[in-house]
């Protein structure tokens, strides 16, 4: 049996804390591998913190009109995570590589990567009439 949860919260930094214990709420309810469940619930709350501040920073530019949505799915075997902002939307493929030698030491641009890296499913796509929705998925006892 599926649970879902919806928020809609304010373009703020607060809302990042926030989301990421309703994430961590959900991920603990849930029967992870113990020999990987610290390292699957620390990867599932920094993808969570690096997406979120992605939708505040980034794609809310901290406007206090606009909003940022969070859908948290559990079912026995995964945990699904929707993110998504009122921005102005990007294209990936416009980003800085990351793990090119002139970004290695700045200090931002590698979230996406993390998310990627960290989850197992993980899709972007622009939102109609505008924004950002990502979303995430990590599969129970499945380590990535």
């Amino acid at each position: 049996m599926e649970k879902t949860e919806d928020w809609v919260l304010d373009s703020a930094l607060e809302s990042v804390d926030f989301a990421e214990e309703a994430v961590m709420r959900a991920a603990g309810t849930l029967e992870w591998d113990p020999a990987t469940k610290e390292e699957d619930l620390h990867r599932i709350g920094m993808s969570v913190r690096e997406c979120m501040v992605n939708a505040v920073v980034h794609g809310n530019r901290y406007n206090a009109k606009k909003k940022v949505g969070l859908r948290v799915s559990t079912t026995p075997d995964r945990l699904s995570i929707q993110i998504w902002d009122e921005g102005e939307g990007f294209e990936m493929s416009s980003l800085p590589d990351p793990l090119a030698d002139d970004n290695l030491l700045r200090h931002s641009g590698r979230g996406l990567l993390l998310m990627q890296a960290f989850m197992d499913e993980f899709v972007i796509r622009p939102r109609q009439p505008q924004g950002t929705e990502v979303k995430m998925v990590k599969y129970v006892g499945k380590n990535c």
